[in-house]
């Protein structure tokens, strides 16, 4: 799944660079839509956020491309590649990756089977 974002002057820090903590959680709500629509009907939560790594300061103006893709399924949990890149004339640029992974919950919040692959 693929999405974009423009990064606009409320998610600047005081230096005029993006706040880390919005590229994550852009990215986790990102994630944890490709997961909803993979596996409908199902309750998902975040259980871990893992090799992050930031790797190019982003700027006021930016659009960012957030490529999201299933990279390893379990019983009960499902995880998902990020990697972000800087859309620019010339080339894409990877700023951001990371691995975040999503665990089925029942309506007691106890863990819960994925349903079948297609």
């Amino acid at each position: 799944m693929e999405n974009y974002k423009l990064v606009l002057p409320e998610h600047l820090n005081q230096y005029g660079y993006l706040y880390g903590g919005d590229l994550v959680k852009w990215s986790d709500e990102y994630a944890w839509i490709a997961a909803s629509l993979d596996y409908p009907k199902c309750n998902l939560v975040t259980i871990g956020i893992n090799d992050v790594e930031f790797n190019k300061s982003i700027r006021l103006g930016s659009i960012l491309r957030f490529l999201i893709r299933k990279a390893v399924r379990g019983n009960t949990s499902v995880q998902y590649s990020i990697q972000v890149f800087h859309e620019n004339e010339n080339s894409d640029e990877l700023v951001f990756s990371a691995a975040i992974t999503f665990v089925h919950i029942d309506n007691n919040g106890k863990k819960k089977a994925l349903p079948g692959e297609e």
